[in-house]
């Protein structure tokens, strides 16, 4: 099976206003626009040589908004199959785009864990940590809470993406909203640098240009288990937030055959189980002991402070103009 890649990040609104490339759809072929990192697009394509024979897998990535907005301005010739994957909280405001299914491997993964009309489906759970570069800490003791990001001292030194663009940031800023209200959110934005791309997070943190990213578990573990000895996780003493990721079948799939099949491909054991060992993806069914194959905390460890996703989708206009409210009132 032949494997495709196309790593371009796309600019928010660009479907809108320019000729895109279409791939030629045959049934052997099936477009998976993706806001994964390339470890978890390894994962699934390492697996698919064997289990997914015959089909040829294209990849599109880019930042869950952004790709939400392409596949939107496509909804009169759909260009992708597959959507993986972003939270309920970024998916909701885009749910004529998605084809409702129901997989044969429904029965290992929760019910809370899927939308009850079926049009998602959690791939994988993510939880919310800071990550910290200790170097670049200036004598300062780590956070081990929200609050303690508002130090003067780390005003400039902490990064997070803009949740126009990012599902991760989004989930990240709703739940310090709901935590510690407005208020809260403004001291945050008062220290905090917002960057276009959620991978932008990790490579500069990763790279000691700031001292915390804002991000999932499962992106800054992986320089940890690289060897980058500076680099720890802080699980926020007063909580922190968890979310789902979803994969969704596209309303009209080109190649509507071949996508269930890797629809059905992503959520089954043998990949949920490549993803942790490859990405830490902590997996949504429940037949995979995480603590025996990846050296994370069980979810039953981390005091979690429970989101509403249903209302996160509902109020994101409202709320992506209040973060943007609060970031120009520091400039």
């Amino acid at each position: 099976m032949t494997i495709q890649i196309d790593r371009r990040t796309l600019l928010a609104g660009l479907a809108g206003s320019l000729s895109l490339p279409a791939f030629a759809q045959d049934p052997g072929s099936v477009t998976i626009y993706t806001s994964n990192n390339q470890q978890a697009v390894q994962a699934i394509t390492d697996e698919a040589r064997t289990k997914l024979s015959g089909l040829k897998l294209n990849f599109i990535t880019g930042g869950s908004g952004q790709l939400l907005r392409r596949m939107e301005a496509e909804a009169a010739r759909p260009q992708a199959d597959i959507f993986w994957s972003s939270s309920a909280n970024t998916l909701g405001a885009f749910k004529g785009l998605y084809e409702p299914y129901v997989s044969p491997q429904l029965g290992a993964i929760a019910p809370n864990l899927r939308d009850p009309a079926n049009l998602w489906t959690a791939s994988n759970l993510h939880v919310v940590v800071q990550m910290v570069n200790t170097n670049q800490l200036a004598g300062q003791p780590a956070p081990k809470t929200w609050p303690d990001l508002f130090n003067p001292a780390f005003k400039g030194k902490i990064i997070i993406a803009d949740p126009a663009n990012s599902s991760t940031a989004y989930t990240i800023l709703w739940g310090v909203r709901q935590m510690l209200g407005a208020d809260g959110l403004k001291k945050l934005a008062a220290n905090t640098v917002v960057t276009s791309a959620a991978a932008t997070v990790l490579r500069a943190v990763a790279q000691g240009e700031y001292a915390i990213g804002l991000t999932f578990e499962s992106n800054a573990y992986a320089y940890v288990a690289g060897g980058q000895r500076e680099i720890s996780l802080v699980y926020p003493s007063d909580g922190t937030f968890t979310s789902p990721e979803f994969l969704v079948l596209a309303k009209n799939a080109p190649n509507a055959a071949g996508a269930k099949r890797t629809f059905d491909h992503i959520i089954s054991k043998e990949v949920q189980t490549a993803l942790l060992e490859a990405a830490f993806r902590r997996p949504s069914r429940t037949d995979i002991d995480v603590a025996k194959i990846v050296k994370l905390p069980n979810v039953a460890d981390i005091k979690v402070f429970a989101i509403n996703e249903d209302e996160a989708a509902a109020k994101r206009t409202e709320f992506l103009a209040e973060w943007a409210a609060a970031v120009a009132a520091t400039r």
